[in-house]
This record gives structure tokens, sequence and C-alpha cells, in this order.
């Protein structure tokens, strides 16, 4: 299993960008399934973001297609996700989760990422 911390989040205005980082630590993840999900408040948890670290696919939710971008640094062992042109509708408690059987990435689906981080929380006002 890994353990994820993630970090980055914070509060901007619509239209500005985040990056948000996950580093990883514990078993070698890099045949895992990489995934960022969100959780708006009232909301359930959906997967906006993925990444299959053995060839480097990657998925994407429709609502932030274009916008975000997932990446890995495997020398830093980190993940991050680039947040551009942000909307108050992108606010949420971000979290950074690992499939380690490589389950679901298209999309990702909550149930079958095992580790999480605790979240980043994400807010921006219009």
């Amino acid at each position: 299993q890994v353990q994820l911390v993630e970090s980055g989040g914070g509060s901007v205005q619509a239209g500005g960008s985040l990056r948000l980082s996950c580093a990883v630590s514990g078993d070698d993840y890099h045949l895992y399934c990489m995934g960022w999900f969100r959780q708006a408040p009232g909301k359930e948890r959906e997967g906006v973001a993925a990444l299959l670290t053995a060839g480097y696919t990657t998925y994407y939710a429709d609502s932030v297609k274009g916008r975000f971008t997932i990446s890995e640094d495997h020398a830093k062992n980190t993940l991050y996700l680039q947040m551009n042109s942000l909307k108050p509708e992108d606010t949420a408690m971000y979290y950074c989760a690992a499939d380690r059987r490589c389950r679901s990435w298209s999309p990702p689906i909550e149930s079958t990422y095992e580790d999480w981080g605790q979240g980043t929380q994400v807010t921006v006002s219009s």
C-alpha cells in the first residue's frame, strides 16, 4: 500500500490557477492507477482525473477537460493536478487516491481505490 499526502489547495478567484501535489510513499506505485477525486459539500465524491502510471495514459472528466492536467514526477514520487481557468463550481475538497490493481481509471471509480490522502481544500470565488 501507499501513503498519500496532498498539498497545494487554497482560495483563488475565478479564472485563476492552482497546482495540487500528492506525495507518495510506501510501496512502488508505478504500476498503479492514480486518481484525483473531489467532493463538494452535499455532493458525492467524483473522479476528475486519473493516470495509468505504466503507460502514462490519462483520463479527465468532461467538467475539467481542457483545464486540468494530471502528471507525475517519478524522481520525486509525486502526483500533480494542474488546475487552470478555475470556476466556482470547482470548489471542493480534492483527494489523491491509488488503485493498486488498476481496476478503474476511465472513469476512476471510488470503490476500487484503496489508498487515500487526507484531502486539500480548493475554494474558487466569483
